[in-house]
């Protein structure tokens, strides 16, 4: 296996993928199923499968699998996109993450056994050499602990790392380079919070960059101190929003080892993040680099202003 760009850490989960025609269905009501598929789950697997398909070696880290189909599966699944899964331990009497995804009519629900996964604590224990042997980290912080050693480990070593929902209060953001927070993850734990308030929280507790994203609406960015800026979506017609996120994470991650500038690696994000979500599965199906980069030439030709220049007073 040739030496990893990239240290991932995070949740591996075997996943059902359900499609369905029309709408999520209401309590006691009916949806027809339109594609089921057998896939991977969990962010730090997703992240690391589009970060392969653009051209990066990943080391993939986590939570172990359980020594049955699900787990054999979900290895080989991984493997054959060329990530680096030596440290994806198959346990027996385990039965491993296991996750159902229903996609609807631009809308995602999910069903899994993350709660137990915590309850448990079934998995690895970070490796340093992993870590530091690395160029970039991309960490869940869902392992509280282990997510704080291996961002104390990298940050110490100059490496960046890049994260995503998590507290303003998570000691974690101290040694975050970027910090990622959803719609949805504001939506659950700040609900009633001023959003222009908020960003600042994190602003103020992170020692880098700061994007909060908010699905078909611009996404916010800026670094502690500087106005925020905005970076519009890219106008595309949603086919499955299930990875969407970790997609914009992996395209983050993608910035930071190409050494770009704040506004170049947004926009790169965005555009990963669209093209994902124009697909079923996304995540497997994940764009290479020369279809990023033709997706974002297309869209600058037909009027897509850059964002650079657009800031929020906030």
């Amino acid at each position: 296996m040739k030496p990893h760009a990239v240290y991932a850490y995070g949740v591996i989960s075997s996943s059902t993928l359900y499609s369905l025609r029309g709408a999520f269905p209401a309590v006691e009501g009916y949806a027809e199923i339109d594609d089921v598929l057998r896939m991977t789950g969990g962010e730090a697997t997703n992240s690391s499968i589009v970060l392969s398909r653009l051209g990066v070696q990943v080391k993939l880290d986590g939570n172990w699998l359980g020594a049955d189909e699900n787990g054999e599966r979900t290895r080989t699944l991984i493997s054959d996109y060329e990530i680096d899964t030596s440290r994806l331990l198959l346990k027996t009497e385990y039965e491993g993450v296991q996750e159902v995804v229903f996609s609807a009519e631009g809308t995602r629900t999910i069903f899994g056994t993350y709660g137990r996964l915590l309850e448990e604590a079934a998995w690895n224990l970070p490796n340093e050499s992993d870590i530091t042997s690395s160029r970039v980290v991309c960490l869940d912080p869902f392992f509280a602990g282990p997510a704080l050693r291996v961002a104390k480990i990298a940050s110490s070593a100059d490496i960046p790392v890049v994260t995503v929902d998590c507290r303003y209060d998570d000691a974690l953001l101290g040694h975050a380079s970027a910090t990622v927070i959803s719609e949805s993850y504001i939506r659950e734990n700040y609900p009633h919070r001023n959003l222009k308030n908020l960003f600042r929280e994190y602003q103020a507790a992170s020692m880098g960059l700061t994007v909060f994203t908010f699905g078909d609406a611009p996404a916010w960015y800026a670094r502690p101190d500087d106005s925020v800026r905005y970076c519009p979506p890219y106008p595309i017609v949603p086919v499955d929003t299930t990875g969407g996120g970790d997609s914009f994470r992996a395209g983050v991650v993608y910035g930071f080892l190409q050494g770009w500038n704040d506004a170049r690696t947004i926009d790169f994000a965005a555009a990963l993040a669209g093209i994902n979500c124009t697909r079923f599965p996304g995540v497997l199906n994940s764009p290479t680099l020369d279809e990023v980069s033709g997706f974002i030439d297309a869209a600058h030709r037909n009027g897509r202003q850059a964002q650079s220049a657009s800031k929020l007073e906030i």
